[in-house]
């Protein structure tokens, strides 16, 4: 008959095998997506954008049809050409594909379509643990993360308004025109959507609004 210490050892045992595996489960859920994730071809947006448009529309090299809206939280009547800090911004989207997270934010305007879009401003959401977003909750930021996994949205991840329909909700509060990385005083830049990084070098969720900034 096992001694009680031998059965107590036992069972931490049977506890840190259950852990590692669960452990594994979580790891494997957040880096096969990562490692797995390959080019889906061009947004169909081209770069050159004529005016200040608050909604703009293109069909990807995977057949979606993606649109992307902005309208100023005041109630504003203007466009994106005279930004200033502060501003709030709810910006909305439909069409994208919800198996691939995306990030929206202020960022620089490639040079060509297969570029990446960025630097961007502020940067872009981080993936430090920040707990779950209350469905409904409205936090302004200078990037917001919309990504529909569980495991994102441990880390500060919006999820998705409607999945079959690809719609999402982001709200901005755009900073300063320029930071280390990128002057859009200088430089063109655009309020964006763009993969996330499980999917980098993906740019099929590429599109953009042009925004130019008061100075």
């Amino acid at each position: 008959m096992a001694s009680p210490s031998r059965r107590v050892r036992r069972g931490w045992g049977w506890a840190a095998g259950i852990l590692l595996v669960v452990v594994a489960l979580v790891v494997s859920w957040i880096v096969v997506p990562i490692l797995t994730s390959s080019p889906a071809g061009s947004s169909g947006q081209a770069l050159d954008v004529e005016g200040f448009p608050m909604t703009v529309t293109a069909t990807g090299d995977d057949g979606r049809e993606r649109t992307l809206r902005a309208v100023f939280a005041s109630g504003e009547n203007r466009d994106l050409s005279a930004l200033v800090a502060g501003d709030r911004i709810v910006v909305s989207g439909s069409g994208y594909d919800p198996s691939t997270g995306i990030y929206v934010a202020v960022c620089k305007v490639p040079d060509t379509p297969d570029q990446r879009p960025g630097p961007c401003l502020g940067g872009v959401p981080g993936t430090e643990e920040d707990g779950d977003i209350n469905e409904g909750a409205i936090e302004y930021a200078v990037s917001n993360w919309i990504n529909d996994d569980w495991a994102w949205r441990l880390f500060g991840a919006r999820s998705f308004d409607d999945r079959q329909a690809g719609e999402f909700t982001a709200y901005i509060e755009i900073p300063s025109s320029a930071d280390d990385n990128v002057d859009c005083t200088q430089v063109r830049c655009g309020l964006y959507t763009r993969n996330d990084h499980t999917a980098l070098e993906n740019r099929v969720q590429d599109l953009y609004l042009p925004v130019a900034f008061d100075e």
